[in-house]
């Protein structure tokens, strides 16, 4: 790991992005918060963090336009599907996040998403990452391409998933492809996904299980079992600093909507 104590967050605009990006700072990391574009997130520059003086760790051209001292947060500007551009703002991390999105929802239409964006996300990710010697990525996924009791993913099931939404999930789910054919490259990535739906106000309780690549057994509640995005990036940080699981997608959730308090062991998804 790096000596800066630092965790580079691309998305970090994002729900994801700032709960990854508020859980760091509480234990102490710096982050690198990287969006295409920082005149939009002027707040992310003056989040969380301590005062103090420190440098930024970065190199490059690296547009900084916030900061709160040696333990908070530097607003870049940067690019998830430039390679280039990963390695720089990534040098010197412990860990990346991948909580990148380019879909907001049904309203924005799909006229100008990019099939292959996650692809070229996954693949700028590992080489960018790999380039500047940071050995672990963290990525969100989606819960639509976990799969179902019948073994379909849920973005197959028009009654689970709403159609209109399909190619996003299809986009997302060649990228977590892509970062399986990885296989056992220099880069130990990660891919947590949430297993029901995501509160964004929910409180933070510090609880998460992981689980396989099904829907987790909603045992009778109301629905799969979701999670705040406070939790999701309590197990995204965790897995930074404490890995347990490698080069795989999980399911993540919280355990208190389950019943019993068992889940499969988490294994990498079929590519076939």
């Amino acid at each position: 790991m790096g000596d800066t104590g630092r965790v580079v967050v691309f998305g970090a605009g994002g729900r994801a992005g700032r709960a990854v990006t508020a859980e760091a700072l509480g234990r102490g990391l710096a982050v690198t918060a990287v969006v295409r574009d920082p005149r939009r997130y002027p707040d992310l520059g003056t989040t969380g963090g301590a005062g103090g003086t420190g440098g930024t760790g970065l190199t490059g051209g690296t547009d900084v336009i916030g900061m709160t001292g040696g333990t908070g947060v530097t607003v870049v500007r940067g690019d998830v599907v430039d390679r280039t551009r990963v390695a720089e703002v990534a040098a010197g991390a412990v860990a990346a996040v991948h909580a990148v999105s380019p879909f907001s929802g049904p309203e924005q239409g799909f006229d100008a998403l990019d099939p292959d964006f996650f692809v070229r996300a996954a693949d700028a990710l590992l080489g960018g990452v790999a380039d500047a010697g940071v050995e672990r990525l963290v990525a969100i996924g989606l819960f639509a391409n976990l799969l179902g009791a019948d073994g379909r993913p849920v973005m197959d099931d028009p009654e689970a998933f709403p159609p209109e939404i399909r190619p996003f999930a299809l986009a997302h789910t060649a990228g977590l492809r892509r970062l399986l054919e990885a296989g056992d490259g220099p880069v130990d990535w990660v891919m947590l996904t949430p297993g029901g739906g995501l509160e964004e106000h929910a409180p933070r309780n510090g609880r998460y299980r992981f689980g396989g690549e099904h829907v987790p057994d909603d045992a009778g509640t109301a629905g799969p079992p979701g999670l705040s995005y406070a939790d999701l990036a309590v197990a995204v940080v965790d897995e930074i600093e404490r890995p347990t699981r490698h080069r795989a997608r999980v399911s993540v959730f919280d355990p208190g909507a389950l019943v019993p308090d068992v889940v499969d062991p988490p294994t990498q998804m079929d590519s076939a």
